[in-house]
């Protein structure tokens, strides 16, 4: 009986999980990214003063629930030293959000190579990929906000 009523709970109300990779440079913004995706969502989550967010070494994961869904958020870190772990999660993602620093002109080629990495691996084939040029607030130093507008590509 208990296990007729528990599936039966599990079927009524439990959510579907997904979950999404958050990668990208070391300093992109995907650890505040994260942040203040879970400070916008859960509505008890006070969240992390931003000033107190360093380098992520390994991973921080995030869960946000939407309507019947949750999404469970990995990001990464970004070091060169740990992007080659990055392959590891990509079996398990459902989707992945690719974080770039539009601010930092100098390591836009890198972070190219990086993202052209991730896109060709056949772990991912299917899988929707998000490109965020994050920090775009940032007066007169958002380089890449002129080149994805006029272009809505990488060159």
């Amino acid at each position: 009986m208990y296990t007729l009523l528990s599936g039966l709970y599990k079927y009524m109300f439990q959510k579907d999980e997904y979950c999404i990779l958050i990668l990208g440079l070391d300093n992109a913004g995907k650890t505040t990214f994260l942040e203040q995706s879970k400070t916008r969502f859960n509505k008890n989550y006070k969240g992390m003063s931003l000033s107190k967010i360093t380098t992520t070494v390994g991973l921080n994961i995030g869960t946000v629930d939407v309507g019947k869904a949750r999404l469970m958020f990995w990001d990464l870190g970004g070091q060169e030293e740990l992007q080659s772990l990055w392959d590891k999660y990509y079996a398990e993602c459902h989707g992945v959000i690719y974080v770039i620093d539009s601010t930092d002109e100098e390591r836009l080629s890198e972070s190219k190579e990086a993202f052209e990495k991730v896109v060709s691996s056949e772990a991912l084939d299917g899988v929707p990929i998000l490109v965020l040029a994050n920090k775009q607030d940032v007066e007169g130093l958002a380089f890449l906000k002129v080149q994805v507008n006029k272009q809505a590509r990488w060159n």
